[in-house]
């Protein structure tokens, strides 16, 4: 039987998984596997599911909280929302103020990221190679590829929540990465902004515009908890080096989106009705205009690349 503490605890963890889903390239799923947690909310997401209510028609509401220890779920994502909509507005004035350094930090974050997960693949050899080549190449035509839609429709976000999710199943992988490559990384640090302001300010009308976007989110990420814990423990269990050659790869690929220095080409109104960059090239420091700041580019790459073998030595230390 836990106690306050012990909840108190698990919120504790669920910041700092919730701070780490925010930062591309940093994993919630790693943080909860550091902090011991990451069997049981697996777990319980997995037996989750419609005869909850079953239960609790038949044996009460407490009974069925209890034994689908929901208990632990909202003590964790009480921790996790939290930092998220604490962080989000530091993330967007970061966007909007020093896009150079933070990108260059994400850069560095995803960079350690690779040589992380290229490491566990335990055997090497051409079929590992070409998965490697292939999600590299797709996934930067991915970058450099017009999206299908605005990130702020609807059907966009549904599907950005379905894939996104994937950083909760499984270490290494980070879901705000995931957003990033789809284009939808500043949509969602808006919303979660927006959501924050009208539950500070009491703006009903602002807070039900972010509170039913990010309802689709959540269906999307529901969705896909399902299907990828399913999906990825087959994976993991058949070809695990395939998998993690994939996932190398198309990080390896994504680079490309990270890369500090950046040419605006387009630009689209986002639902604030603000001008932001829709299309971007990345382009050599000494083509920007202004400072390439090549020195503070080069030191923030290096402490997101540093952040990421800490985290990594954590884990390995947990392990065993």
């Amino acid at each position: 039987m836990r106690s306050l503490k012990d909840y108190l605890v698990i919120s504790l963890k669920g910041i700092a998984m919730g701070a780490a889903d925010v930062v591309p390239g940093v994993s919630g799923g790693t943080i909860a596997f550091i902090s011991g947690i990451y069997e049981e909310l697996i777990s319980t997401i997995n037996t989750l599911d419609l005869t909850f209510f079953k239960l609790w028609k038949k044996e009460g509401f407490v009974t069925s909280w209890k034994k689908y220890n929901l208990s632990f779920l909202v003590a964790l994502f009480l921790g996790i929302a939290i930092s998220v909509l604490s962080l989000a507005k530091i993330i967007k004035w970061l966007l909007h103020n020093e896009p150079l350094l933070l990108w260059s930090f994400f850069f560095g974050l995803v960079l350690a990221s690779i040589l992380y997960i290229g490491k566990q693949i335990t055997k090497w050899n051409p079929k590992i190679i070409i998965s490697i080549l292939l999600a590299a190449i797709i996934s930067y035509f991915i970058t450099i590829a017009e999206p299908l839609a605005s990130p702020d429709s609807l059907w966009y976000l549904l599907f950005c929540g379905f894939i996104a999710i994937i950083a909760m199943i499984l270490p290494g992988v980070s879901g705000a990465f995931i957003l990033l490559i789809l284009g939808a990384y500043e949509t969602f640090i808006s919303i979660l902004n927006q959501f924050r302001e009208g539950l500070t300010t009491f703006n009903f009308e602002l807070l039900w515009q972010a509170f039913y976007k990010i309802i689709i989110i959540a269906i999307g990420a529901i969705a896909g908890l399902k299907l990828f814990s399913k999906v990825l423990n087959w994976m993991f269990s058949n070809h695990k080096n395939t998998t993690l050659a994939i996932l190398t790869g198309f990080m390896i690929g994504s680079l490309n989106k990270l890369w500090p220095w950046k040419k605006i080409l387009s630009y689209r109104t986002n639902s604030e009705g603000l001008q932001v960059p829709f299309i971007e090239k990345s382009i050599l420091p000494f083509q920007i205009e202004g400072d390439p700041r090549i020195i503070w580019v080069l030191g923030f790459i290096t402490i997101g690349f540093i952040l990421i073998l800490i985290l990594e030595r954590l884990a390995i230390k947990k392990e065993n």
